[in-house]
């Protein structure tokens, strides 16, 4: 027989009378979470299975009492996932929505569910699971992306392009060299979760409201129950800190940062001024009035994807920055933005990894924009210290004047006679065509992490090793 009081009156009932009427509705509506975090269902119900099962092993409710709320809870669990849970903003949040219907399906044993815990220690549980999942989402997605730039790197290990500071040529790379950059910087991204979940992982189930329970419960074992590392050493640290939500948004706001940068690049090189690269379809769009143009709307959504989970990042250190211990309503606040960014950046690393593996990078449109640009200057300046041993100061200046000469006469530094160079300085000979090309000056950069094609291919190998 199910209990007919109505939302109102069960949550008056759950807040055990402290008051005689409900709040009205400003107050619902400023203290009702039920709209953001019935998303940690699942955490919430996976909490509660294993308190029930420790509070049977413990003795403290009976085993007939564990198995019916176990059976009540995967019946609730049944009914959100097929969309047929009556979700009320009266029960205020997923805890207490959750444990009304429960009632509602085993009758008394279910009050028995929260005896040795608290909301405090419970929303704790059920918000540092649900963040564990979202780094072991971001770890999988990063790991798909690392192997599609993985792919462009092997693929153009030695394809040549311009390396550029301050957006001018600067010396000549390779494509591989650039892509290994960012499968470094996605790399650390990747360990950042890595240490973030593995930090996140104790338990503050049990932790009860602050100060823990005198109830004979077993922290251990429920930690153990859910996966955790070992539960929480300090119950007001335990029901009372964000910092696993913080760091999570921290690597997820420095992630995003790297894929913007990334995005940036693909808007440049696949505008008609560079041509370096070739956008799917897939991931591209044209323009209502342009039939010419190819947008690359995907790589510009991520570029401002840091805008959502870095706003996300300072909204949250902005909640904590001044609660004391141990809980406040203030971290009610926790959720919304947390939310937003994971689902942002799993967007995000979905959609980069589709345009790196769909990308097609343009050969011959870099290796002529690497040829132009007096990209050799710097090969000839080390040559003129090497070879014809000047110091690097005087090296410099002359290898400025043979600029001068060569932008004068419309040319670049190899389409310079010797002749041309001899006026500048008698010390240089013939052998200084060896270092000019493109190809020539990638190749000598054999410094470990440098961007000759050999050195590009051990790096490749290294992370596939790793992954």
């Amino acid at each position: 027989m199910t209990d007919a009081k109505t939302p109102k009156d069960k949550a008056n009932a759950m807040w055990g009378g402290r008051f005689a009427a409900g709040p009205d509705a400003i107050m619902t509506a400023i203290n009702a979470s039920i709209g953001f975090d019935r998303r940690l269902y699942a955490q919430d119900i996976r909490g509660s299975r294993a308190h029930a099962a420790m509070l049977a092993a413990q003795g403290i409710i009976t085993s007939k009492d564990a198995e019916a709320i176990r059976e009540g809870l995967l019946t609730v669990l049944s009914e959100i996932e097929g969309g047929d849970f009556p979700f009320s903003e009266a029960l205020e949040d997923i805890h207490m929505n959750v444990e009304a219907r429960l009632k509602e399906i085993i009758g008394e044993p279910a009050g028995r569910l929260h005896t040795g815990r608290s909301r405090n220690d419970q929303v704790a549980t059920d918000f540092r699971l649900w963040v564990r999942d979202q780094c072991d989402a971001a770890i999988s997605g990063l790991r798909a992306l690392i192997e599609a730039a993985l792919a462009q790197a092997e693929a153009g290990a030695d394809w040549v392009m311009p390396g550029f500071t301050h957006l001018q040529t600067a010396q000549p790379v390779t494509w591989g060299h650039h892509m290994m950059a960012y499968v470094e910087m996605f790399g650390r991204d990747l360990g950042r979760f890595q240490d973030a979940r593995k930090r996140m992982n104790e338990s503050p189930l049990g932790a009860a409201a602050l100060a823990g329970t005198g109830y004979p419960i077993d922290r251990h074992a429920t930690a153990k129950a859910l996966d955790f590392d070992r539960p929480m050493a300090n119950s007001l640290d335990a029901v009372s800190d964000r910092d696993f939500a913080l760091e999570f948004l921290s690597a997820a706001s420095i992630c995003a940062v790297h894929m913007s940068r990334l995005a940036e690049e693909l808007v440049i090189w696949s505008s008609a001024q560079f041509r370096f690269v070739s956008m799917s379809d897939k991931w591209s769009t044209g323009s209502s009035i342009m039939p010419q143009k190819r947008n690359p709307d995907a790589a510009e959504l991520i570029r401002a994807k840091i805008g959502r989970i870095l706003g996300a990042t300072v909204a949250l250190f902005t909640v904590m920055k001044g609660l004391p211990l141990a809980y406040s309503k203030d971290m009610q606040e926790d959720k919304e933005q947390v939310f937003d960014a994971a689902d942002n950046l799993m967007l995000a690393l979905a959609a980069m990894a589709g345009m790196l593996s769909d990308l097609t990078a343009n050969r011959d449109k870099m290796e002529a924009a690497a040829s132009a640009g007096f990209s050799t200057a710097t090969d000839l300046a080390d040559w003129l210290v090497r070879e014809a041993g000047l110091p690097f100061r005087d090296a410099h200046h002359v290898t400025g004047s043979l600029v001068a000469m060569a932008e004068g006469k419309g040319v670049d530094l190899p389409d310079l006679t010797l002749a041309d160079m001899q006026t500048v300085h008698p010390a240089i000979t013939e052998d200084v065509f060896n270092v000019l090309g493109v190809h020539n000056s990638v190749a000598s950069r054999q410094s470990y992490g440098g961007t000759a094609p050999d050195q590009v291919r051990a790096q490749i190998s290294r992370w596939k090793d790793m992954l």
